[in-house]
């Protein structure tokens, strides 16, 4: 365990981002926890008001997202004050991105359906922070060698190709492959070669005089949707609370 830790973690200079990574998923987890203690009415928590304004918790994590980040760029990535900075750092993301959809719609959508949208930035920034963490690097430049590293062709070839992949996935509707393809380039030449989502730009340009092509990608997205949706919404709910119901009119 000892050498793993070394091996992993202190050499390649990964503490601060497990620190980080680590507080920014436990803040978040407990800031759930309150939230939906002060909707059921219980425990001792209650909503932050001055003079009639709601301050929500968005307001001290972006204080604490810009002292940390401030305090880790100084700390120059080494000694105490960096580690503090990283968990600070991590508190303060935890924070913003749990209130990621108010910020999307200007609004406080907390506990409605525009809401998940925090549940899912905050699981697709987990995991893209535990793929930095185990030892992927963006554009997949980890995978050349050292003779293509000194290469300064070879590498900027490698981004440029990985980027391009992971572009022409979003530009087909698959933000989320994209994203990934980002940090495993291979995820985004999934998205990249499949068909395009309906009503995504791809589909707009290539799909607008295909209409067997058009029918087969809304049919596709058909199958997929109802497929996952529900097991989506149902860790959604587990993970950040059950909507409000949407009135009827």
């Amino acid at each position: 365990m000892g050498d793993w830790w070394y091996r992993n973690i202190l050499e390649p200079g990964k503490l601060p981002l497990l620190l980080a990574l680590a507080s920014f998923v436990l803040t978040f987890v407990i800031t759930r926890v309150i939230t939906r203690l002060i909707r059921a009415g219980k425990g001792p928590f209650g909503n932050v008001k001055t003079g009639g304004v709601h301050i929500h918790h968005v307001v001290p994590g972006v204080i604490l997202t810009v002292v940390g980040g401030f305090g880790s760029v100084a700390g120059g990535g080494h000694g105490f004050g960096t580690m503090v900075s990283a968990v600070l750092f991590g508190m303060g993301v935890g924070l913003v991105l749990d209130e990621f959809a108010l910020i999307l719609h200007l609004d406080d959508v907390y506990w409605s359906e525009q809401g998940r949208k925090s549940v899912e930035v905050v699981a697709i920034t987990t995991a893209l922070g535990g793929l930095v963490l185990l030892g992927f690097v963006p554009f997949g430049v980890n995978d050349l060698s050292e003779e293509e590293l000194q290469d300064r062709g070879a590498v900027i070839s490698s981004v440029a190709g990985n980027f391009l992949i992971a572009l022409l996935a979003l530009s087909k509707g698959k933000a989320r492959l994209a994203i990934f393809g980002v940090i495993v380039p291979l995820v985004a030449l999934i998205g990249a070669v499949r068909l395009a989502r309906p009503g995504s730009p791809w589909a707009k340009r290539f799909y607008r005089r295909r209409p067997r092509a058009r029918a087969r990608s809304s049919l596709r997205a058909y199958r997929h949707d109802r497929r996952w949706s529900g097991p989506r919404r149902r860790l959604e709910d587990l993970i950040g609370g059950r909507p409000d119901p949407t009135p009827r009119p």
